[in-house]
């Protein structure tokens, strides 16, 4: 059983823990950088994600009140499944110190609670190709490679 942790709307107090956690990885790595503070361009990207009411950016944190997971929930509505409202996860991370210890699926399970709650009718996730153990963990949640999913960068 996972130590408890609590999900909450991250705050702009939590962006340095944030983009630690997106780096911690050997994809993120290669793109984000850790600074102290962190650059100018995370806070100006979390205030457009926490103005945006469509946007979810949670944290979860340990009883110590240290950020140790990070994830981003999307709610799209359309047209398609007769109107169905979509929640898309991504940027899912656990702190690399305690992955495989069930934080994950907490969060998870929050996620999809939370979509539920805002009367989502489907939920997509997105992980990149090269990220095989976190493919085989969402398998696990019941999650299905349903779609292929393609990227091009601007």
């Amino acid at each position: 059983m996972p130590d408890a942790i609590l999900i909450r709307e991250a705050r702009r107090e939590d962006v340095a823990a944030i983009v630690a956690l997106l780096a911690d990885d050997h994809l993120g790595g290669e793109r984000e950088v850790v600074a102290n503070p962190p650059l100018p361009a995370y806070f100006e990207a979390f205030e457009k994600v926490a103005a945006d009411p469509r946007n979810l950016l949670a944290v979860a944190q340990d009883a110590h009140g240290v950020v140790v997971g990070t994830l981003q929930m999307t709610f799209i509505p359309g047209l398609s499944n007769q109107g169905a409202e979509l929640a898309l996860i991504e940027a899912v991370r656990v702190a690399s110190s305690l992955r495989g210890q069930g934080q994950g699926q907490t969060m998870i399970a929050w996620a999809l609670d939370e979509a539920r709650r805002r009367g989502c009718k489907a939920v997509e996730l997105f992980t990149h190709a090269s990220r095989v153990d976190a493919q085989r963990f969402y398998e696990k949640l019941g999650f299905v490679k349903s779609h292929a999913g393609m990227r091009r960068s601007l």
